[in-house]
This record gives C-alpha cells, sequence and structure tokens, in this order.
C-alpha cells in the first residue's frame, strides 16, 4: 500500500478510535458506585487510611502495582513519573504494591520516582478490589470518589501490554516491526555498564543514564515510598504476569 495511501486508513482508524472513546465516556457517567471500606495502608511512619489519601480532592486514582519484580509496573511507573504533577493538579494519585514501605521507598530513590506509594501488606483492599487472586497479582487501576462520609469505587481498569496506559506501545507501533519481541527489564546492559563503572570509581556515568536522587524525587509526601528488589517474604505470591506491562 501507498505510503499516502496507508496514513489515511489509519488515520481514519484513529477517529474510529476516538469516538469509541466517547461512547466509553458516556457509559462511564452512568455508572453505579461501589461503595467501600476505608481500608488502612503501610507506609513508613505508620499507617494511612484510604480517607486520607485523598488530601485535598473529591477524586482518587490508586494504582494496583504487581511489585518490585514487575519489570512491567516499573516501566509503567518510570513512564508516569514525569506527568505526576499534572494528574495530581486534577485528582489525588498514589501507587499501591504488595511490598514493604521500606522496600517501597528503597526503589522509589534508585528509579527517581516523585509519586506516593502505599503498601497492602496484610489487608484485602487488592483482593478485595479484584487486582489480587490467591495465586497472583494483576495490574491496573481504582478510580475513588470521596462524598459525604462514603468512598465510592466509580471505575477500575486492568492493564496488559499495548493498553491505553503506557505510551512506550504505541510509539513501538509506529516501527514497521512494531515492538518486534520487545520486552521491558528492570536494567538494560547500558544501565548496568554504567552502574559497573560507577563501582568501580569512573569518573561519570554513561550519558543518558538515570542518576537516582538521595529520596524519590526529592517531592514526596511523609507516606510516599516506591518498590524494591525484593519481595516481602508474607506476600509468596507471583508478583509478575503477562498481564502486566
Amino acid at each position: 500500500m501507498k505510503y499516502a495511501a496507508a496514513t489515511q486508513k489509519l488515520t481514519a482508524f484513529r477517529q474510529q478510535i476516538a469516538d469509541i472513546r466517547q461512547q466509553m465516556r458516556k457509559v462511564q457517567a452512568d455508572i453505579e458506585p461501589q461503595e467501600v471500606a476505608n481500608y488502612e495502608f503501610r507506609v513508613p511512619d505508620g499507617i494511612v487510611t484510604l480517607t486520607e489519601l485523598f488530601g485535598d480532592h473529591e477524586d482518587l486514582m490508586v494504582v494496583h502495582n504487581m511489585g518490585v519484580s514487575c519489570p512491567g509496573c516499573t516501566l509503567w511507573a518510570d513512564g508516569y513519573n514525569g506527568i505526576h504533577q499534572h494528574v495530581t493538579s486534577r485528582a489525588a494519585f498514589v501507587v499501591s504494591s504488595p511490598d514493604a514501605p521500606e522496600v517501597q521507598q528503597k526503589f522509589a530513590a534508585s528509579r527517581g520516582w516523585v509519586f506516593p506509594m502505599v503498601s497492602h501488606m496484610g489487608n484485602s483492599f487488592a483482593e478485595d478490589m479484584g487486582y489480587r487472586t490467591a495465586t497472583r497479582l494483576l495490574p491496573g487501576m481504582s478510580v475513588f470518589k470521596r462524598k459525604a462520609n462514603k468512598i465510592l469505587r466509580v471505575s477500575d481498569v486492568t492493564w496488559s501490554p499495548g493498553d491505553d496506559f503506557c505510551t512506550i506501545w504505541h510509539m513501538f507501533d509506529l516501527l514497521p516491526e512494531g515492538p518486534a519481541g520487545w520486552m521491558p527489564k528492570l536494567r538494560y546492559s547500558a544501565d548496568a555498564a554504567a552502574q559497573a563503572g560507577a563501582q568501580a570509581g569512573a569518573p561519570a556515568a554513561a550519558e543518558g543514564a538515570i542518576q537516582a536522587p538521595t529520596q524519590a524525587g526529592g517531592q514526596t509526601p511523609a507516606f510516599v515510598a516506591s518498590q524494591s528488589a525484593t519481595q516481602s517474604a508474607s506476600e509468596p505470591l507471583q508478583s509478575c504476569s503477562k498481564e502486566c506491562h
């Protein structure tokens, strides 16, 4: 197919997708909310409730993250990190994972993440929301609204590679071969080489390597944390799957 003809056809497909999104928004507006409990989460300095996570907002987005051993969840979080300040100008946002707060905090610092995280270790939040089974965790997002003394879940979505919530897959779609078998990793060869050089006393990291701040972006609230390289022994679940980004 000629370039111009293919471009025109792809533009038509994208318009169809945009039209479907408008229909989805109409359905979303008519959903009957689910009332949920005021769950308690673990944070570095104690406990925080679901209500407290709203802050000054009436809307709250909670990401169901599968934990530190999942490259796909880390890929998503790395990509989200730069837009966090824009998101929180509209709604509250937090990432929930099964890792202990100290594990989350260490991993957040290593990635330079600036968004808040909470641990659902020991509670039924992920299970009740449909993102944990007896053997595995699932990635996704639940959205809540605070109304009077109630907390209402107004929407949720399970995530998977190629969905609307991780930009890199759509960028790869523009390549003739698409992703071509590419899958995310926690570290790539260039990162490993730069780290080895730093440990050997090299004067500078490789160009483009991400340098971790001393704290999670230096902007994280008191209850902020993020994931780490080991999963808690009290959470013996499979923490990554093909559903993840």
